[in-house]
């Protein structure tokens, strides 16, 4: 079981990056936390340090290659990281069931993709030339079909996911593990903006355990809740037909 003491965590300002910065955060831990809000960004960076945790925090936006690459390495430079958790993201358009506007598309994918190539390509050849470490992806159930609302959204997380699946393999021959973490509903700023029902929505603190059991085990995938996972992934199994009929609205 792998544990961590210098760890980068994007979108750290709330939900699920919240938790696991406030939940990592513990005497000679150093944290490197990014994003959006720096009012809320700055009070996390605050309770972590309450914890003991060396914490270095910025408003660093990761659609921005050259400032997160400058960002992460100066990081790396005095802190050797030895966990990368990419979860920076947004859904902009979640209860829309028209056509998204292309706006909110476009912004969304650069975010929810470009954003978490930018947080990984930085530091991925200093980690596989140290020959340790693991990198968190933050993708969502949303990747595994393609749903009626948040169009954008849904294809930039599955994006994610088969991309993080893929680059798995060759980390592993120089001893970096790689994780894709699709988590449901989990309570948040975000998902509390969605209209529909939330079915086994958990929350962040419950979330952020299982992910950082999943990332010190280096597993391939983290899904949860078991229950909703296996929904949507039998949904994703039916012919194309019966997955649209059943999901028409």
């Amino acid at each position: 079981m792998k544990t961590f003491r210098h760890i980068i965590i994007t979108g750290a300002s709330s939900g699920i990056g919240e938790a696991l910065a406030i939940d990592y955060a513990a005497p000679g831990v150093v944290l490197g936390l990014t994003g959006r809000d720096a009012k809320r960004l700055f009070a996390v960076a605050d309770a972590c340090r309450s914890k003991g945790a060396t914490v270095l925090a910025d408003t660093v936006d990761t659609t921005d290659r050259s400032a997160m690459a400058r960002w992460l390495k100066a990081f790396d430079d005095a802190h050797p990281v030895d966990l990368l958790v990419a979860n920076a993201g947004i859904s902009l358009d979640q209860n829309n069931l028209g056509i998204e506007p292309f706006d909110s598309a476009h912004r969304t994918l650069a975010v929810n993709i470009t954003g978490v190539l930018n947080t990984v390509e930085p530091l991925i050849d200093r980690l596989m030339a140290r020959r340790e470490g693991q990198v968190g992806v933050i993708s969502s159930l949303a990747a595994f079909f393609g749903r009626p609302r948040s169009a954008s959204y849904n294809a930039s997380k599955a994006a994610i996911r088969v991309w993080g699946e893929s680059l798995r393999f060759p980390l592993a021959k120089a001893n970096v593990g790689l994780s894709v973490v699709c988590p449901g509903y989990v309570t948040s700023r975000m998902t509390d903006a969605i209209a529909d029902p939330r079915p086994k929505s958990m929350s962040t603190a419950r979330a952020s355990q299982i992910i950082r059991h999943g990332l010190a085990r280096n597993r391939p995938r983290i899904a949860f809740p078991f229950g909703l996972a296996i929904g949507v992934w039998f949904t994703a199994l039916l012919p194309v037909w019966l997955s649209a009929r059943i999901l028409k609205e």
